[in-house]
């Protein structure tokens, strides 16, 4: 649990730091980095979390439905967020004058950091371990995924309100707040599942709405590291790489 919440943690807050290192943000390594986070997560959801969900529960056609709307969900959170979930940067003004633009980026940044917290939040709460021991679920696999993508995500988050905030110190509140969302979402899930307010049947939705939502984030990672369906041979060769990863830590540990 408690190394659970340190990775949940400080692979935000230290990814979002490198800002200070790396101020550009648009590096080709981070784009690699972005399909290998993208395609692991896709691998993980296919292979290892969907299969466990629909072998650990009857109500089959729930689970899928959940999915469904997690996916939907995922779409209404990147409305607010332009992406930045899935590394995503972008910084362009549109602003007439000082006054105006500062109370629109406070607002939007507010509100972009919100629909983040809400996506960090249910990734944090479905690590809650199940107690019945019926159910196998390997959570760190599933750690590993939500850690491979919240890094990028968070360096993202960084680099955008910085130029919002016109000030990358006004930015690192936001950054922490990002960073303290999945694990007060895991505490939460752990004692509503440990005080059994939360069954197991209710913790496997929880499983399946994020579920929706990984595949959502990953195969839009993957679509637009190939704008305009342009076959680039290294992006695939790494999404490939990113997949197997995921296989084989399925099938092997």
């Amino acid at each position: 649990m408690t190394v659970k919440l340190l990775v949940l943690f400080f692979t935000p807050l230290l990814s979002g730091l490198l800002v200070y290192l790396i101020p550009g943000g648009r590096t080709k390594s981070f784009r690699l980095l972005l399909v290998f986070a993208g395609a692991y997560l896709f691998g993980i959801t296919v292979v290892h979390i969907l299969p466990e969900l629909y072998r650990g529960n009857g109500e089959v056609e729930l689970i899928g439905l959940f999915v469904l709307c997690g996916f939907f969900l995922q779409q209404i959170l990147e409305h607010f967020t332009s992406g930045v979930e899935h590394g995503h940067i972008h910084t362009h003004e549109h602003a007439h004058d000082h006054h105006h633009a500062h109370s629109h980026h406070q607002i939007s940044a507010l509100v972009l950091l919100m629909a983040l917290c809400v996506h960090a939040f249910l990734e944090g709460a479905m690590l809650a371990q199940p107690t019945t021991p019926g159910f196998q679920y390997d959570v760190n696999a599933v750690l590993l995924g939500i850690a491979l993508h919240r890094a990028p995500a968070a360096f993202a988050l960084m680099t955008v309100l910085s130029f919002q905030l016109h000030s990358r110190n006004r930015a690192i509140p936001y950054l922490i707040v990002f960073s303290v969302a999945a694990p007060i979402g895991l505490l939460i899930s752990t004692y509503l599942v440990e005080t059994e307010i939360l069954s197991q049947s209710g913790l496997i939705l929880l499983y399946a709405l994020v579920s929706g939502n990984f595949l959502h984030i990953s195969t839009t990672i993957v679509f637009e590291s190939s704008p305009e369906h342009h076959f680039n041979a290294r992006k695939l060769t790494v999404a490939i790489l990113g997949a197997l990863v995921a296989v084989a830590v399925e099938y092997f540990l």
